[in-house]
């Protein structure tokens, strides 16, 4: 088994409320690197990149806030991820916000590139699109902007990390998504990702809607990369995220494609994003995803 390399991004700048830079002490909180060990992985935490917070920062462009600062932590994320998997590690990203999987996905896409000659696979669960730019953002807020980015799109301070386009459309599922603003619904549906929203997961049960996008992600590609944003789930059972819409997934759905992720044998890497501590309960939503990040790696049930 690989080990697993836990690196923590402590980026506060592209959401819209506060408190997601204690996400990465948050999961700690919650054992992830102990609970990780216990499956039987090596397990070495990288601590925390560097990443400022706005008050320290001078005024931000309305379009897309804080974005060369962003991209500057997402730099240091790029050269981070790629020297775990250079090094045979899986790397587990700490959120933060999603504006990080610029970084991590990029660096992920760069190392399949170069190793395998394969272009990137990638499954994306979130309750948004993440497919904004700033022409289209009506909050400008760059948390709902990586995805775009990673497609080759603005913004490009963010497409620049690492090789634009980082992933491909055809190799591109979005899962869970059930609050999309309207100019991003127009984008979503000219950019040719593929996306199972929340109605498909309740007509077709997650478990189909898993392997179906499984399969997409794998098809032809060197290896799968993984960004899980923690709104995804309904906020009954994951309070504690800067933007919640409730209807999303239940602990065993959340449970279920993490688990078919892990027998796919192709998870490359993995992020873990946007848990908001001061919105939590009882850490609950750090305890979530640190147990979600179990299944991931292969804890089965029986």
């Amino acid at each position: 088994m690989k080990p697993v390399h836990v690196i923590g991004v402590p980026l506060d700048l592209g959401a819209g409320r506060r408190g997601v830079d204690m996400g990465p002490s948050s999961l700690r909180i919650a054992g992830i690197t102990s609970r990780i060990a216990a499956l039987g992985r090596l397990v070495e935490d990288k601590g925390d990149l560097p990443a400022p917070i706005p008050e320290t920062q001078p005024p931000a462009d309305s379009k897309k806030k804080y974005v060369r600062e962003i991209a500057e932590v997402c730099l240091r994320l790029y050269d981070c991820v790629g020297r775990s998997l250079d090094a045979g590690a899986l790397p587990i990203v700490l959120g933060g916000d999603h504006s990080l999987g610029a970084g991590s996905v990029a660096a992920s896409a760069d190392w399949v590139r170069r190793t395998t000659a394969r272009p990137l696979g990638l499954i994306w669960l979130d309750a948004h699109g993440d497919m904004n730019t700033p022409e289209s953002t009506t909050s400008g807020n760059v948390h709902g902007m990586p995805l775009s980015a990673l497609l080759g799109n603005d913004p490009t301070e963010l497409a620049t990390v690492g090789t634009s386009p980082s992933v491909l459309a055809q190799q591109t599922v979005l899962v869970g998504v059930r609050n999309l603003d309207e100019r991003e619904k127009t984008r979503i549906r000219a950019s040719g990702v593929h996306v199972f929203t929340m109605k498909d997961i309740d007509r077709d049960g997650i478990a189909a809607v898993a392997d179906r996008a499984l399969a997409l992600a794998t098809a032809g590609t060197g290896g799968l990369h993984v960004s899980f944003d923690l709104d995804v789930c309904d906020p009954s059972i994951a309070p504690g995220v800067g933007t919640p819409v409730k209807g999303g997934l239940d602990y065993r759905e959340a449970h279920l494609i993490m688990e078919l992720i892990a027998d796919s044998g192709r998870l490359l890497a993995l992020d873990l994003v946007e848990v908001n501590p001061t919105l939590d309960v009882r850490n609950a939503t750090a305890i979530l995803a640190a147990e979600l990040a179990l299944s991931a790696l292969g804890q089965n049930i029986l």
